[in-house]
């Protein structure tokens, strides 16, 4: 499969500076921040800072730094919003999985008892 990235994304723009964002944590590899639409206490987006438009694209082609980066990120994430009790880590990819923004984004969703994944 063929991944074309479109740097006109809203996460390219947070990435270049071009648009604000409230960040959670920050490293060479990883941009957190929080999400602008949180559907529980606490939601926020890690992105890599490289060009990959989905999961499988990063899992694919990104470097072992970049990818051991991104993971540390999640995981200084998880530790400074404290969810303990447990959290959801959800990637949406293409059309299907409805992702919304076409670079690569996790979202750690926790804070509260969150329910079953997927219903019927």
């Amino acid at each position: 499969m063929q991944f074309d990235y479109d740097d006109q994304n809203i996460f390219a723009k947070i990435l270049r500076g071009e648009i604000p964002n409230k960040t959670v944590y920050e490293s060479d590899h990883a941009l957190a921040f929080e999400d602008i639409q949180p559907q529980a206490p606490v939601h926020v987006l890690v992105i890599p800072k490289g060009a990959y438009v989905s999961l499988d694209h990063f899992a694919r082609d990104a470097s072992p730094e970049e990818q051991v980066g991104f993971m540390q990120a999640v995981a200084e994430v998880c530790r400074i919003t404290g969810v303990d009790d447990g959290f959801r880590a959800i990637a949406n990819a293409r059309t299907h999985g409805v992702q919304d923004v076409p670079h690569f984004h996790l979202h750690i969703i926790g804070g509260r008892q969150l329910g079953r994944m997927l219903q019927g």
